[in-house]
């Protein structure tokens, strides 16, 4: 069974901050309905489309489409409330209540909900009707200030913290809420802020300020020869390879590993702070040995001394790479509209849960079937709903 098996969550979220959350509780095992509009999450990429975007972010979940514009269609999710253990939604500042489906509303149909809101800048505040996308978060969060060179602008950073690792964040949280919900019975409502979430990515960077006192620093490419970006054998564009030997015994393996045991006795770089203070000759050094290899080969043998270090994968190595192929990480799915693909897997593993991943649904592929399971209509009541465009499938 999954861990989360009986645990049923209403997402009404879109685009990723939400749908990270509900997407990380259904490969738990929750149940997750996911509510569109007839057009669909804009996640989707276009009116009823299934983008890579949405694919990647909904696998292992139902769809069920209503148009909550239309009277019966809000009375239909509020009649489905009472089924469900969480209410999940990551929609600008308003648009809940707006629609009727604000806190209180639904936890006077159900005072058990767990009621799950992911805003950019938290419920108050007087930043609280901004509105918010993933990288405005992790600007705000201080990400673009720590990522770059020292001589440069402050840079965009690559990763989507700022939604996926507020929507982990969240799904922990809405975890911690369902166990003190088996244990007291009772719902609560769950505020998220993105800034504040991504902060938590920041704490390390943040810990150079001397507890607020001064901005930490950005540091480019590494910090140190013995912990920097590396350009080594090739012409791609990532034939490169992160080196990160942090200590005087990883140092003494570098050398070991690069037959250059005068590099030990030169007192250049005797000591941590004497390898940093003649950066550049040593960086010469260890370049010049880099570069001789392609970036698997001098991982290998760097690893292989215990030397940490790390080719630079780009996105298509990830389905490429042996370690995650014999782990069983990537996974090959079949999609009702796309057919055969490939996604990658959940990071977690639980010796006593196992939920197989299933491919993300085509925009109201189970309308009918939440709808008769949840409300119990019948199949010409359903017929009049899609007639009446209340539901889509």
């Amino acid at each position: 069974m999954g861990a989360l098996e009986g645990m049923r969550v209403l997402d009404v979220t879109q685009y990723e901050a939400g749908t990270s959350c509900t997407q990380a509780l259904a490969w738990l095992g929750a149940d997750v309905v996911k509510v569109e509009p007839p057009t669909g999450d804009p996640g989707r990429g276009g009116p009823r489309a299934n983008g890579g975007y949405f694919v990647f972010w909904n696998s292992n979940k139902r769809s069920i489409a209503i148009d909550l514009r239309k009277p019966r269609g809000l009375q239909l999710v509020l009649d489905m409330v009472p089924n469900y253990d969480v209410f999940v939604e990551n929609y600008s500042p308003g648009s809940m209540e707006r629609l009727g489906l604000g806190y209180d509303v639904l936890k006077a149909i159900n005072p058990g909900i767990i009621y799950t809101r992911i805003k950019g800048f938290g419920l108050d505040g007087p930043w609280s009707n901004y509105k918010c996308f993933d990288m405005v978060a992790q600007a705000a969060a201080g990400a673009f200030s720590i990522t770059g060179f020292p001589d440069g602008p402050p840079m965009r950073p690559g990763p989507t913290m700022g939604d996926a690792g507020t929507g982990v964040q969240t799904a922990l949280a809405v975890a911690a809420a369902y166990v003190q919900k088996l244990n007291t019975g009772k719902g609560q409502l769950i505020e998220m802020s993105m800034q504040e979430s991504m902060t938590y990515y920041l704490r390390t960077a943040i810990s150079h300020g001397n507890y607020g006192k001064r901005p930490s620093l950005r540091t480019g490419n590494g910090r140190s020869p013995t912990s920097r970006l590396y350009k080594c054998k090739g012409d791609g564009p990532n034939d490169y390879l992160f080196l990160m030997g942090t200590t005087d015994p990883m140092w003494e393996r570098l050398c070991e590993v690069m037959d250059r045991p005068d590099l030990l006795e030169d007192p250049r770089f005797a000591s941590k702070d004497a390898r940093t203070e003649n950066d550049a000759a040593l960086t010469e050094q260890i370049a010049a040995w880099l570069g001789e290899r392609d970036k698997y080969t001098a991982m290998r043998e760097l690893c292989e001394a215990d030397v940490p270090a790390s080719a630079v994968l780009d996105t298509k190595d990830l389905y490429e790479n042996p370690h995650l192929l014999e782990r069983g990480f990537v996974h090959e799915i079949d999609h009702p509209a796309l057919g055969r693909i490939k996604i990658l897997g959940w990071a977690p593993r639980l010796s006593e849960s196992e939920v197989p991943i299933k491919p993300a649904p085509t925009l109201g592929q189970h309308s009918r079937e939440v709808v008769a399971e949840d409300l119990s209509l019948s199949g010409d009541d359903i017929d009049a709903l899609l007639a009446e465009g209340v539901i889509y499938s």
